[in-house]
């Protein structure tokens, strides 16, 4: 578990690992709050965050440690100026844990080739790790045991969050149902390798264009935005046109279970990907979520640094 890359290279054991470890930090955060004592994470941003950064820098200073803000945009390695080797192997001789939030995946994988301390995978355009440790220990908090379950996800399903959901859900057993439009479907390499994961866990990958059936009898619904950060505003138009059948709004989510939760890993937009009373409403668990960022990445933070 050198580094979080994407879980699709984690094994469940290592996945339930980092839950269990975020249950207890989460119940019990003094008992870890000088583990990382005189320990840096450096923060290197190209993408914006909110969660993400806050969720990083307080866990960082909940357990003891300091973090570091990069923007890449003011630096010599986002202008350019020096390769990103060259740069990382400069960090990993004065910083404990890099986490990164990049555009593309391939700039990750070459910090993770080159440096001598742990990567830490915060967003790429091929993966988000951290979002979906955070997704499952929150559908563990509300359901119990996650194998047998079931995750609807409706919209776009050509994108870094379906495809993670995709590989966490089956690598820990849970069946999922992605419901997409044709042209907005998961990737095929992905589809392909959750279905060699499904079937070692026991659970069941369904890729449709239909949002019933992905969404009947689900206990979990899950919508993310229609407008990620790398589409063009002129898309918007169109994309809300090819999306709207997928909307998560109160005559859809009665087809799933009747106690089915409902999450969004955020931003949202009321009245695109869901309507207000769905995200406002008492099935929505989307703040306690987004908290949930905190406590998974703390775990992540201390099972990569050893200590835990």
């Amino acid at each position: 578990m050198r580094h979080l890359i994407s879980l699709k290279d984690w094994s469940a054991e290592a996945i339930f690992e980092v839950l269990n470890l975020a249950v207890s930090v989460k119940a019990a955060p003094a008992q870890y709050a000088d583990v990382l004592k005189q320990k840096t994470l450096l923060m290197i941003f190209e993408k914006p965050s909110l969660r993400t950064r806050i969720s990083f820098e307080a866990g960082m200073t909940q357990l003891g440690g300091h973090a570091i803000y990069y923007d890449m945009s003011t630096s010599p390695m986002g202008g350019g100026k020096e390769t990103i080797e060259d740069s990382i192997k400069v960090i990993s001789r004065m910083c404990d844990l890099v986490m990164a939030r990049l555009f593309r995946h391939s700039d990750l994988l070459e910090m993770a080739e080159h440096a001598t301390i742990p990567i830490i995978n915060a967003l790429t355009d091929n993966s988000h790790p951290c979002q979906i440790l955070a997704d499952l220990l929150t559908i563990q908090e509300k359901k119990g045991d996650l194998k047998g379950l079931t995750l609807a996800y409706l919209g776009d399903g050509f994108n870094n969050v379906t495809h993670s959901l995709m590989h966490g859900c089956t690598k820990v057993g849970m069946n999922i149902r992605v419901g997409s439009p044709k042209g907005h479907m998961p990737a095929d390499d992905v589809v392909e390798r959750c279905n060699v994961f499904a079937k070692e866990s026991g659970c069941e990958l369904v890729v449709t264009d239909d949002p019933a059936e992905a969404v009947k009898g689900a206990d979990v619904v899950y919508t993310d935005s229609w407008m990620s950060y790398h589409i063009p505003k002129d898309e918007e138009a169109v994309r809300i046109e090819i999306f709207t059948p997928y909307q998560v709004n109160a005559a859809l989510m009665a087809q799933a279970a009747p106690d089915a939760i409902f999450m969004n890993c955020l931003p949202a937009a009321r009245g695109a990907e869901q309507t207000a009373e769905v995200i406002d409403g008492p099935q929505s668990v989307v703040f306690d979520e987004a908290e949930n960022r905190l406590h998974a990445q703390k775990a992540v933070l201390l099972k990569l640094s050893g200590v835990a």
